[in-house]
């Protein structure tokens, strides 16, 4: 069955000790019993999954890991693979999140590699898109959205629709303070969909999860949930913050509760 509740994922990028983030992980547990009306996932250092693990036996909430290798195992230093996840208890996995792409200069190459070994595993994956500030102002944003997804999910001729998450998540507004206008993300999670059907003819991917990232807070979250085609977020900064991420969570469970 398709769970239809906002997503609200936390990527905590390369904050959090082992120690703070099973603290954050042990509160998130107790509150997350009064907000059953969303979906929480945890992304931390993968240092810190063990300890992720133990704080959120029985709970609801779930964990991935932020990065992964393509391959099942070998001499690649420094990475981490799909089975190493598994047997630290994740579900999911981000891959092609802006920082690998433009800091580490991952390709869609290495991405269209990492999401089938991810899916094949039986990770959930979160794929992460997104345009430059200068693509947007040159009007590209939709040809940079198609180009990612044609080359990220090239050679798949079909997905599981339901653990093939989507984060569309502008670059310009990653870390800034500057989020997308409701037009701007209203528009582009719209062509998303659009572009999916178009590559992916023969699946419902009217049930693939769309989120916004970039810049979210609980000061913006009422008026971004509402956009139609949100599914819900990806948060950066505001995550690290139980209070701003529990207060996000809360604000998207009640609009939610009223779109429907």
């Amino acid at each position: 069955m398709n769970d239809n509740r906002p997503i609200i994922a936390a990527n905590w990028k390369m904050y959090k000790t082992p120690q703070e983030g099973h603290q954050f992980a042990q509160e998130l547990a107790i509150k997350a019993l009064n907000l059953t009306g969303v979906r929480f996932i945890l992304f931390p250092s993968a240092t810190g999954l063990f300890h992720i693990l133990e704080a959120l036996k029985d709970s609801s909430v779930e964990f991935g890991g932020q990065n992964m290798h393509s391959a099942s195992e070998g001499a690649f230093t420094g990475e981490t693979s799909a089975s190493m996840l598994l047997a630290c208890g994740c579900r999911w996995v981000i891959i092609g999140h802006s920082e690998r792409r433009h800091i580490f200069h991952e390709t869609d190459a290495d991405l269209c590699a990492k999401i089938p070994a991810a899916l094949d595993a039986g990770l959930n994956v979160i794929l992460c898109i997104g345009e430059l500030l200068e693509e947007r102002q040159a009007g590209s944003t939709e040809e940079v959205l198609r180009q990612q997804l044609q080359d990220d999910l090239a050679g798949m001729e079909s997905f599981p629709v339901e653990r093939l998450v989507i984060a569309y998540e502008p670059v310009w507004a990653i870390g800034t303070g500057v989020v997308a206008t409701p037009e701007q993300a209203g528009e582009a999670h719209a062509r998303v969909r659009v572009i999916l059907q178009e590559l992916f003819p023969d699946l419902p991917v009217e049930r693939v999860r769309i989120l916004y990232g970039g810049s979210v807070k609980s000061a913006n979250a009422a008026q971004l949930i509402k956009i139609p085609g949100i599914d819900g977020f990806l948060i950066g900064g505001a995550s690290l913050d139980i209070d701003q991420y529990v207060k996000i969570a809360e604000i998207s469970q009640i609009e939610t509760k009223v779109k429907l």
